[in-house]
């Protein structure tokens, strides 16, 4: 019940008053005779002596209340008047109403003197606050570069990427700042208007920076680069590798280029030219029919025309602008804005940007799901995209299956051939040296087998994840695209749009894609 409706209304006790009033009339006026003098006191003064003897409503019986907020760091004062005879109220009595209903601490005490000098009634007045927690803050480093992996590309009016503003690659130089570390900050505990302790989060501090990074002993707080080289935070240390960078074209004079940390190469790659890195590649020119083959990222901020010769090959993930007539593996994400007549295979996603961003012709394979604008053309150029495992991935877990089952079984009976001769042993005849045969044979097995289990369990989890893959169309799919999910294969016989393709029981489905 509101606080409202458990005391009388202003109206209500003004009718009240009245009522009083009235009564207290009538009582002057039956106790006087008239036209008699009496010599004792009148019936009037005689009532008015016994008024003048009841006390008035004390605060917590004439309307007045305490009103806490929800969190109980606010508390309101609602005072009625004082009743007649009690000029005005103490702040003695005020502190012990609210102490009386919970009010323990956190009093305005100019609040209070001013609602008995001013007389301020009939309003909830904020009479109490509690202390607001102040929670404590853990240690963090403030890095002089950017620790993400990537940087956001900008994004161009029509929805493509401009690959040109990406980098991958952030480089220092021996003696730079790269860290500073900023101490914990304790935090302050606070309290409610009732006195209730509102406890503060303990703040933590986090170990020391590893990696190739130094300390001056003045300010162990700031780190410095040990060397020069491409800067990275890898597994919450500082990793700093040396860039082979080239600032001009890579072309057949230059040759092979191999180095086992990151390739940064300014100009153009021409025809013919094979670049190996052991960590990322990043040309910011063009690509001819060239091979890159990358142990972590490759990014081609000017696309790669292939000639139908060129094979790019990533670890991790690759960023182009466009693949054309290119043979195309990562082992994460593939993103471009239009992929042309390519055979493109992508651990991970492949995703095309853009509002003409589109997959025309070739095979494009995503083990996680596709994402494109558009998939194929009016000419009806034969597109084929696939999402999920490939058959060969099926037919390698079917593969590990029979095979495990088989070691396993020659393993139980190598087990029971061993503990026969041990119990032949037992009874005083010597083990034979099959025995040691079988026991090396015996942990060959177990070893093979382990790493088939292995295997087996990584393509199961694959093939579970790949269930999920969807292949969606922000645009056009044209007539002569074939959607493909495991070994279904769904050929567009008419064009459509806005569609998103997934399997389900044994089929493939689509349905409408919806836009907000």
């Amino acid at each position: 019940m509101d606080r409202e409706q458990d005391f009388l209304s202003e109206k209500e006790v003004e009718e009240l008053r009245r009522e009083i009033d009235a009564l207290v009339a009538g009582i002057d006026k039956a106790g006087e005779e008239p036209g008699k003098q009496s010599g004792g006191k009148s019936g009037k003064a005689k009532n008015r002596d016994f008024l003048d003897h009841l006390e008035p409503l004390s605060i917590e019986e004439n309307g007045s209340y305490v009103n806490l907020s929800d969190d109980r760091m606010q508390a309101f004062l609602y005072l009625m008047p004082p009743g007649e005879g009690k000029k005005q109220y103490t702040k003695k009595e005020l502190i012990a109403f609210l102490e009386k209903n919970g009010v323990t601490t956190g009093y305005h005490q100019s609040n209070i003197a001013a609602i008995i000098r001013k007389k301020v009634y009939q309003r909830e007045i904020v009479v109490a606050t509690g202390q607001a927690v102040v929670h404590g803050e853990d240690g963090y480093y403030e890095y002089k570069f950017s620790p993400e992996r990537y940087r956001a590309p900008e994004i161009r009016p029509d929805g493509s990427v401009d690959y040109t503003s990406m980098s991958t690659l952030e480089n220092v130089k021996k003696g730079s700042v790269v860290a500073i570390y900023h101490h914990a900050r304790e935090g302050k505990d606070g309290y409610d208007v009732q006195g209730n302790v509102i406890a503060a989060d303990k703040a933590k501090e986090i170990p020391k920076l590893r990696g190739q990074v130094s300390v001056s002993p003045d300010n162990p707080d700031v780190y410095f680069a040990a060397k020069e080289g491409k800067i990275e935070l890898r597994d919450g240390g500082i990793d700093i590798q040396h860039v082979h960078e080239i600032h001009g074209d890579v072309t057949l004079i230059t040759g092979k280029v191999e180095f086992l940390g990151d390739v940064l190469i300014h100009g153009n790659v021409e025809a013919g030219v094979t670049i190996r890195a052991g960590r990322n590649i990043e040309v910011r020119g063009a690509v001819e029919t060239s091979d890159l083959f990358a142990g972590g990222d490759i990014t081609l901020c000017h696309g790669i025309q292939g000639g139908k010769k060129a094979k790019v090959s990533a670890k991790g993930n690759i960023f182009a602008d466009f693949i054309e007539h290119t043979v195309v593996m990562a082992g994460g994400n593939v993103q471009a804005n239009a992929i042309l007549n390519s055979r493109i295979s992508a651990d991970g996603k492949v995703v095309i940007t853009g509002k003409k961003g589109a997959i025309i012709g070739g095979y494009t394979h995503a083990e996680k799901g596709i994402k494109a604008t558009e998939i194929g053309n009016d000419v009806e150029v034969r597109t084929i995209v696939h999402a999920g495992c490939t058959k060969e991935v099926y037919q390698r877990a079917q593969q590990l299956k029979k095979q495990n089952a088989e070691i396993s079984k020659q393993i139980r009976e190598m087990a029971e051939e061993i503990s026969n001769y041990r119990k032949m042993s037992a009874k005083g005849k010597e083990l034979p040296e099959k025995v040691q045969r079988l026991e090396k044979e015996k942990a060959a097995l177990m070893e093979e087998w382990e790493e088939g289990r292995k295997e087996y369990r990584g393509l199961e989890s694959a093939i579970t994840e790949s269930q999920h893959a969807e292949i969606a169309v922000g645009g056009n799919v044209y007539r002569g695209t074939l959607i493909c999910f495991g070994v279904m294969q769904l050929p567009i016989e008419h064009t459509t749009c806005f569609m998103k393709y997934f399997p389900s029981g044994g089929m493939i489905e689509s349905s409408v894609m919806v836009y907000c």
